[in-house]
Formats: structure tokens, C-alpha cells, sequence
């Protein structure tokens, strides 16, 4: 049975084979009607658009690509945080994508490795992507950044750490987000609120310790150098901090995780200790992924707007808003919020 062409898409609609196209296309001017004819026609006809004609036939490849870190991802995908951090990138990319006709590819960069610009340079000559979206630490990676401007392949940085002047960026303000966190506990009555880091190549998390400790001296609190132990974003370092953090005999009496998964960690080590949350000791974490409402109390936390993000991210690369150099690189600031359940209490006496 020989295959659907844009012709008998076309002839089905009575239309064009350049309107065909134009709507396939996803291109602006063509009115809501025409487009939805053409539409119904190619749905009727089972048509889907050939993505290697499509790039033949002009200067797109119609592909969105997302960097991401090689080793995080492998060394976290079966943690809650790792899979659900990439999984809501995914989600949103895909669903814009899909929209207009465009697909999307996840690459893994090893950005500590030898290799790291034969690979990219590689990647970059075989998918001749349309844009790239750059999570962390790929979006602050110099030898990444390098090679995109030398192909003048358009990207959006996800969450950055080094703002100026180096490419279109999404984020939240981890900073703001990590002292409202602070401050919640703060306002519940905690005074000793001890803090678990996150993995210390990436941006966020010295941006989180930063607005914990910028509450903390806001509130006249004091910062203790053993209230703050590193964590790497995974379970085992927020049990092991958390054990810690009860250790001493100054212990606090709420701790604050840079994500939610070390919060589930320390959530554990309060129960190995003999103790209740929030009854002995308050647990909040940050990212509002789906372990905070699994766990056992369900985790206060800072939801950050990942499918937002990306989202965004993805729409500004398609429409062509995010193409580097000439003026200022646009700038998009979305809103992060304070998820309270019932982790967090006010402290006994």
C-alpha cells in the first residue's frame, strides 16, 4: 500500500500543498479554519510528515535537543530526585515539541570527562539541532558553550549559575526559595536549624545554602559550622547527614535538606534515633518531587517549576527568541512555592 504523501493531504483538504506544508510546519499566518481542515485531513489520512524531508527541504532540523550531566543521571537515575528531575524536563520539552512539530533528544554528557568537546562537537555536527536545552552543570560548562556559539546553535541555560551574558536562561531563585524555607522553620519557632547541601558542582546548591544562611543571620540566629553537613543530592547523604546532625549535643531541632530526597534521608535518621517528626524534630526538603508526598510524614519542601521551565525553554528555541548574540540575552525569572505538610511543627517547649 503505497504511503500518504502531503498531496493526498492536500486534495482531501482542498488546499495548497504549500499551505500543507505551512501548517505541518507549524508556521504563523495561516488562519484557524484553513489550519484545522488540513489537520483533519492529514488525521483522517493517518499522515504524519517525514522529519528527514522536512529537513532537506530548509535550513531546520526540526530537533530540540537537552544536555544532560552523564555520570548524575546514571549515578541518581534510581534515586527519586535523579529520575524525577530529568522525567518533568522531559514532560514539558516533549509536550511543546510535539505541539509544533518538532522532536525531542536527550543526550548524555560526560561534561568531567577527556572527551567532552569531540563529544559535543560530535553531537552538534550529527543532529544539527535546532536549539539546546542545557541543564546543569552543562548550562555553566565553558567548552559546551564554546562550541554552541561556534555553531551558532541557539540554547537556553536551566537554572545557571553564571547569569551574565552567556546565553538565554530559565530559572527560579534558589536563593529566595532556600530563605523562605528558612524562614518558615524560623516563624514555627526553630532557632537551631541545621542545613544538608547538595551536590557542590552545581549552582543551585551553594544558591540554597546562601539564602539559608542569609535567613538565619536576617533572624539573629546563629550559624553553626556543625549544623551544616554536604550532601550530594541522594538518599544515602542526607541519612548520613542527618545522623550526623543528631549526633551533637547542640542538635537542632529541624533540618533543612536541599532536596527531597536527602529530607527522606533524614527523615530516617531521626527514626533510627528513637525519635518523631515533627514531634522531636522538624524535616523539610526542596523540589517538590514525588517522594515528599510518599513519605511518611508527607515533606514540606519549595516546589520549583521544572515543567514550567522547560516548557518555556523549549517555546523560546521554536519561535526563535532564544538565538545568541546582538542583544541582551533574554532573561526568564518563574515563580517557585512553599509547599507546607506535615513534616514541619513547632519545636516542644
Amino acid at each position: 500500500m503505497a504511503s500518504v504523501t502531503i498531496y493526498d493531504v492536500a486534495a482531501r483538504a482542498q488546499v495548497s500543498i504549500k499551505t500543507v506544508s505551512r501548517v505541518m510546519n507549524n508556521e504563523p499566518n495561516v488562519r484557524p479554519a484553513m489550519r484545522e481542515r488540513v489537520l483533519d485531513a492529514a488525521g483522517a489520512l493517518g499522515y504524519a510528515p517525514n522529519l528527514s524531508a522536512r529537513s532537506l527541504a530548509g535550513s531546520r532540523s526540526f530537533v530540540i535537543a537537552v544536555f544532560v550531566d552523564a555520570p548524575l543521571t546514571i549515578d541518581h537515575w534510581r534515586s527519586e530526585r535523579g529520575s524525577d528531575y530529568l522525567s518533568r524536563i522531559q514532560l514539558g520539552a516533549t509536550l511543546e515539541c510535539r505541539g509544533a512539530g518538532y522532536h525531542l533528544l536527550v543526550e548524555l554528557i560526560d561534561h568531567d570527562g577527556p572527551e567532552v568537546r569531540r563529544e559535543v562537537a560530535a553531537l552538534l555536527g550529527a543532529l544539527k539541532p535546532d536549539g539546546v536545552i542545557l541543564t546543569p552543570p552543562s548550562c555553566d560548562n565553558a567548552v559546551v558553550l564554546e562550541l554552541l556559539d561556534k555553531a551558532g546553535t541557539p540554547y537556553v541555560r536551566l537554572g545557571p549559575e553564571k547569569p551574565e551574558g552567556l546565553g538565554a536562561r530559565v530559572h527560579m531563585d534558589d536563593v529566595a526559595a532556600a530563605r523562605e524555607m528558612t524562614e518558615h522553620l524560623a516563624d514555627l519557632g526553630h532557632r537551631r536549624i541545621g542545613f544538608i547541601t547538595g551536590d557542590k558542582r552545581l549552582g543551585a546548591s551553594q544558591a540554597r545554602r546562601e539564602g539559608y544562611v542569609a535567613a538565619m543571620q536576617a533572624r539573629g540566629l546563629p550559624v553553626s559550622p556543625d549544623w551544616i553537613r554536604e550532601g550530594d543530592f541522594n538518599f544515602e547523604s542526607g541519612h548520613e547527614g542527618g545522623k550526623a546532625l543528631l549526633a551533637l549535643a547542640d542538635r537542632p531541632t529541624a533540618i533543612f535538606a536541599s532536596s527531597d530526597e536527602m529530607a527522606v534521608g533524614a527523615l530516617t535518621a531521626v527514626a533510627e534515633a528513637g525519635l518523631t517528626a515533627p514531634a522531636d524534630i522538624s524535616v523539610a526538603g526542596f523540589d517538590d518531587s514525588p517522594v515528599a508526598r510518599l513519605s511518611r510524614p508527607q515533606l514540606t519542601t519549595i516546589r520549583q517549576p521544572l515543567v514550567e521551565m522547560s516548557t518555556l525553554a523549549t517555546r523560546m528555541l521554536i519561535k526563535g527568541v532564544a538565538r545568541n548574540g546582538g542583544a541582551q540575552p533574554r532573561d526568564e525569572l518563574l515563580p517557585f512555592t512553599l509547599i507546607q505538610r506535615a513534616s514541619t511543627a513547632a519545636p516542644r517547649g
